[in-house]
């Protein structure tokens, strides 16, 4: 028996425990803008936008058997030209015959509960956004310094951005001399804090925002254990934090058109 087996509970392992946070994200946020979702059995995810490369995630909630009937299920969810990503805790075939390309394998990562350590540097404020005009900023932060210049927004008006506002999914600000320059952001799910959507500008890179931001995530509920998907860049500045690397994860993308539908 794996650990995806539906009989085990959410908290079984922290990996159980990642996959499912990180399975629920776009549900719950699809379900909150009135946007397209699925969660099913084997993966769930959904149709947040038309373009990006991280629009629209899909994550696998046990490992891969059947990848045709898999492809065959989100070329009926996903229109032509839409892009998607698969993430999959577990190792894959080979999925460049049905048309997706290999990101790469990221490292999971977490951080059990524990003080923040010290050493943040100064000139940095965080504050957590608290409206739709803070939201809709954030948004176009993380495009702009990710970058991915097509990713972001995916929510189309302010209703939208007033819905999705509420908790489990918070996000924060750090600002440089009064301008917004690095965003995070934790989605609560499985007895987890999912940490992402963490990106700080190039020219206020350097200065400890990305630091102090990706901290108000990892401890916005300080006695929950923190979970992300790292880049192999980004490691070593999680690992100074606390956080160690559990595992890897695949990850599989369809690009979409440049005109998208």
């Amino acid at each position: 028996m794996t650990d995806w087996d539906p009989r085990r509970p959410a908290d079984d392992t922290i990996v159980r425990q990642a996959y499912l946070a990180t399975a629920s994200w776009p549900v719950e946020i699809a379900k909150r803008a009135g946007r397209p979702w699925h969660d099913g059995e084997q993966w769930a995810g959904a149709w947040l936008g038309d373009h990006g490369t991280l629009t629209n995630p899909i994550v696998l909630v046990r490992p891969l058997e059947e990848p045709a009937k898999l492809i065959e299920e989100l070329d009926r969810f996903f229109p032509a030209g839409v892009p998607f990503v698969v993430v999959s805790p577990w190792p894959t075939t080979d999925l460049a015959p049905f048309g997706l390309s290999l990101l790469g394998h990221f490292p999971l990562m977490a951080r059990f509960p524990a003080p923040e350590r010290e050493g943040r540097q100064t000139g940095v404020i965080v504050r957590e956004v608290t409206g739709t005009d803070q939201l809709l900023a954030a948004e176009r932060l993380f495009a702009t310094a990710y970058p991915e210049p097509d990713l972001l927004p995916t929510l189309h008006d302010a209703d939208s951005r007033t819905t999705v506002m509420k908790e489990p999914l918070r996000v924060w600000l750090a600002y440089l001399d009064d301008e917004p320059v690095a965003v995070a952001a934790a989605h609560i799910a499985a007895g987890v804090q999912l940490v992402l959507d963490v990106a700080t500008l190039p020219e206020a890179r350097g200065h400890g925002a990305g630091t102090a931001v990706s901290w108000a995530a990892t401890r916005g509920e300080p006695d929950m254990p923190a979970v992300l998907g790292a880049s192999d860049a980004g490691r070593p500045i999680y690992e100074g934090m606390g956080y160690l690397a559990i595992t890897r994860w695949a990850s599989w993308l369809r690009p979409g058109s440049p005109s998208g539908v």
